[in-house]
């Protein structure tokens, strides 16, 4: 069975993490793969939204066991390798030029909060439960922190990377990890709805209207004056 599905709906990319027996945690196969699914993702221009979710009934549980028992034997060179193929993956992921949507249910503790953090637009089943639950093992949520951080905050940051302490959906949409809370049973309409909000919208070129907003300013009377001036040590026309 493989452990990431992925399926083409039109200009839309489901990806979906499917070890549910493992809660959907993740290990370096399905960092791997993720990485590579991503990476083909930035370069498909068909492309308008991707929506990430988890099969069965937790979203995502983060590190997986039989992982971080074989990371205890690994030396701090095995280690660094591990943790930079994460951070590339997350890095992937929020960097992708297209809208990124999490579908998430049931559990998302350590990584699966890192995961959810990520994504453009998080929406979250009612009963979801949450956790950024390293400092229980002993370590921190370091290679996630950037993004969880970005998105709820050092207030709330401070209290739930030191305590590790569980959280709900209500109280994740508070501190800003998630968007909107629906019913279980209204998870996928939500997403759906979204999706159709999203594949309804202008796509917005970034690099492609920032260069050619600079590129015209640079040779606007105001643009070629200020430059000038500056190159000149001189004070620029507007300035009486």
């Amino acid at each position: 069975m493989p452990s990431i599905l992925t399926e083409r709906d039109g200009p839309i990319l489901r990806v979906t993490l499917n070890r549910p027996e493992v809660r959907n945690a993740f290990d370096e196969e399905v960092i791997a793969f993720l990485t590579g699914v991503f990476s083909g993702a930035a370069q498909d221009q068909s492309l308008r939204a991707v929506v990430l979710a988890g099969t069965g009934k937790a979203f995502c549980a983060g590190a997986d066991v039989a992982w971080m028992s074989k990371a205890i034997a690994y030396s701090r060179t095995e280690n660094l390798s591990d943790a930079e193929d994460l951070a590339r993956m997350l890095e992937r992921l929020d960097t992708l030029p297209m809208p990124v949507i999490a579908r998430v249910q049931g559990a998302a503790l350590g990584g699966g909060v890192g995961l959810a953090a990520v994504c453009d637009i998080a929406i979250a089943a009612d009963d979801a439960v949450f956790a950024l639950s390293e400092v229980k093992l002993g370590i921190l949520p370091a290679v996630i922190a950037p993004y969880v951080l970005r998105k709820i905050g050092i207030s709330a940051a401070r209290e739930l990377f030191l305590t590790g302490s569980r959280f709900g959906a209500a109280r994740a949409k508070e501190i800003g990890l998630v968007h909107e809370v629906v019913p279980a049973a209204e998870l996928d309409a939500a997403v759906a709805s979204h999706v159709r909000e999203i594949a309804g919208a202008h796509p917005n070129d970034v690099i492609g209207l920032t260069t050619n907003t600079i590129a015209a300013q640079r040779v606007s009377q105001e643009g070629q004056e200020g430059l000038r001036a500056f190159l000149e040590k001189r004070k620029p026309s507007w300035i009486a």
